[in-house]
């Protein structure tokens, strides 16, 4: 038996596989079929290709950041309990989300009247358009959005418009990205002055697996405090990315964790948002209450990242 599941093992490791790296120690591994893109933009890395389990895979600088399997579950979740937090979310700033599915899922929200959507790399996003058509959906066409090629800090410092939603959907802050400058204090300070009364921010922040790592989550929620007096994290299991994703809204006024599953499922109702696939009052609910080794790690953690030493990622 041991010889047979040898050569069954051999047979099951055939073929090419893509490694995605977490520590230096540990890694998932998924086996690749076609590449569809290989090419290096002005700022990253970009590789689109096949994976039999995963579907389509957007790849940057070889960390994966979206899938076709499960793509929908991070999405849903960086939009839409921040904009069904928001009574009527008119205006909206999205930065990053080059794919375009962050975009889809803001569209989905019948107030809203205008989008003006900032990434930095103008080719990914046009390659995200020919080769990503279900992540985008067509959103790009659609008249409300406002598309804007920048360095997003670059964007904001020096355009004053204002927002009732303004969503950050960078890539990690890994060291020497243009991302590192996006999660320190004076940058959400610049946030916070782009709100309207009354608005709410929402930030990815980074894989959680309740180790040393959690401490990078905990600073980016403590160092948003700087700027909003409410503050709240909130995480669930991505598949592709072998972890918790946590996510953090910011808000003056608007406190997500006060809303019930009846009244999320109620606005939902209310806004025709009845085609998610993932995010209802019940997931509200759950997504917001952390277990306890999380809380801890945010109500113990003291770091506030700021320009001078900014967060980065290996």
């Amino acid at each position: 038996m041991r010889y047979r599941w040898k050569d069954e093992q051999e047979e099951i490791m055939r073929g090419v596989w893509f490694y995605d790296w977490y520590t230096p120690d540990t890694f998932h591994a998924y086996r690749i079929g076609r590449t569809l893109v290989d090419r290096r933009t002005k700022f990253q890395h970009v590789v689109i290709q096949e994976s039999p389990s995963l579907g389509l895979c957007l790849i940057l600088d070889g960390k994966i950041q979206s899938v076709e399997a499960d793509e929908y579950i991070y999405h849903e979740l960086l939009v839409h309990p921040a904009m069904t937090t928001h009574p009527a979310p008119r205006t909206v700033l999205i930065l990053g989300g080059g794919e375009g599915a962050t975009l889809r899922e803001v569209l989905k929200h019948p107030t809203v009247e205008s989008v003006t959507m900032v990434d930095i790399d103008e080719e990914l996003v046009d390659l995200c358009r020919t080769y990503l058509p279900s992540w985008h959906q067509n959103s790009f066409e659609d008249p409300r959005v406002r598309m804007v090629y920048d360095d997003a800090r670059r964007y904001l410092a020096e355009h004053e418009e204002q927002y009732d939603v303004i969503i950050n959907d960078v890539t990690d802050p890994v060291s020497d990205s243009a991302s590192i400058h996006l999660f320190t204090k004076e940058f959400f300070a610049l946030l916070a002055s782009r709100l309207k009364e009354g608005g709410i921010v929402v930030a990815q922040a980074l894989g959680i697996r309740y180790d040393r790592q959690d401490i990078h989550h905990a600073a980016i929620h403590r160092t948003l405090k700087t700027a909003f007096p409410i503050v709240r994290s909130y995480a669930e299991f991505i598949f592709s990315f072998d972890s918790l994703w946590g996510f953090v809204t910011g808000s003056s006024v608007h406190d997500p964790l006060a809303l019930s599953s009846g009244e999320v499922d109620n606005r939902l109702a209310k806004r025709n948002l009845q085609g998610l696939r993932f995010y209802d009052g019940q997931t509200h609910i759950r997504i917001f209450h952390l277990p306890k080794v999380l809380r801890r790690a945010l109500e113990g953690e003291e770091r506030v990242i700021d320009d001078a030493t900014p967060l980065t990622i290996s």
